[in-house]
């Protein structure tokens, strides 16, 4: 009897651990929802004229901090000028870690 407890036991401590363990994992953003950042906060400027975005994250490295990101682009046409940003998108966060404007 003593036996069935234990292993009763042991199988429910094995799978709360299971369990907790993926709950208590960062959970990541999508790419199309790093993407739907990106977009929204340049609309607040004007309007764009296109977006891409990488969906593989990578590395960025800020300073002595790093992120794991997304890497999105925007364009938009300014005064008759296109403009081209690149954007890093913090992939736990959803975070727009840095801005670089391409041209």
């Amino acid at each position: 009897m003593k036996g069935k407890y234990f292993l009763l036991g042991l199988s429910l401590g094995i799978a709360g651990t299971y369990l907790l363990n993926n709950q208590v994992k960062p959970a990541k953003i999508s790419s199309d929802k790093a993407l739907e950042i990106v977009k929204k906060a340049f609309k607040e400027k004007g309007p764009i004229d296109g977006s891409w975005i990488y969906t593989v994250p990578e590395t960025f490295a800020n300073d002595y901090v790093s992120y794991e990101v997304y890497k999105a682009g925007v364009s938009r046409t300014v005064d008759e000028v296109l403009e081209q940003y690149e954007a890093f998108i913090d992939i736990h966060s959803g975070t727009i870690v840095h801005v670089e404007k391409l041209s």
